[in-house]
């Protein structure tokens, strides 16, 4: 399975491992949103979304993005859909950014509450657009709520990519660790944070992030309609 659960005191740690470069297909979309189901149920008062060593998530699979529009429409509309939810989680949300965050990785860091990095030669951005893809609305509104404006055109415009330690001054990262200690700073991060009321947290979130997160997946199938991905010279 390339999502694995677990919940240790009241911190549920969520992580992404497909053994290779953590690309999000429905396979994984739907397993991350099982185990968000849980969280309530299990009494998590926190949670931890992390990587595996050196790769926190490359992107969507190529090969659905590939296979025909249809299905890179469905999956990107799903993934706007996750991404959607995870800026709702009533929980804090800690990102342990394990290593490279590319396209989809990039969007899902824009969706923690705090992001820690990984240090290393790692390389974070929005790249849709390097890789022939125009950002669908719901990636141009979160990156537009998640970015500096003196930043947002070079990383989602032009499609550029940064180191972590650039990726704080961009908004993807609020801090960068040693990469042997990114998942116990994001636990003791996590834990820490497990002592805020969820109610208090989860009020506040909607209250920021609704307007926004109803853009994002305001009729995403017309949206989608004009987008393709563009190969080739």
């Amino acid at each position: 399975m390339p999502v694995t659960y677990e919940l240790q005191d009241s911190v549920a740690t969520i992580t992404l491992d497909d053994g290779k470069a953590n690309a999000v297909d429905l396979e994984m979309v739907s397993e991350i949103h099982a185990a968000l189901d849980r969280l309530d149920g299990d009494g998590a008062r926190s949670m931890v979304l992390a990587g595996r060593p050196g790769r926190f998530c490359a992107g969507f699979n190529l090969a659905a993005m590939t296979g025909s529009p249809a299905a890179m429409r469905e999956l990107v509309i799903a993934g706007g859909r996750l991404v959607g939810r995870l800026l709702l989680v009533p929980q804090p949300v800690v990102v342990a950014c394990t290593g490279h965050a590319l396209a989809m990785g990039g969007l899902l860091l824009l969706s923690g509450d705090h992001r820690i990095g990984a240090a290393g030669d790692f390389k974070i951005g929005l790249n849709e657009v390097a890789i022939g893809m125009a950002m669908p609305r719901w990636g141009v509104e979160v990156a537009r709520y998640r970015i500096p404006p003196s930043q947002i055109e070079w990383h989602l415009v032009l499609g550029q990519t940064c180191s972590p330690d650039e990726a704080v001054q961009a908004g993807f990262l609020d801090r960068v660790v040693d990469a042997d200690s990114v998942l116990a700073e994001a636990r003791a991060t996590a834990a820490a944070l497990a002592r805020l009321r969820t109610g208090a947290v989860s009020g506040t979130k909607t209250r920021l992030r609704g307007p926004v997160v109803e853009r994002m997946l305001e009729d995403p199938e017309t949206d989608l309609a004009s987008i393709v991905l563009e190969t080739g010279d």
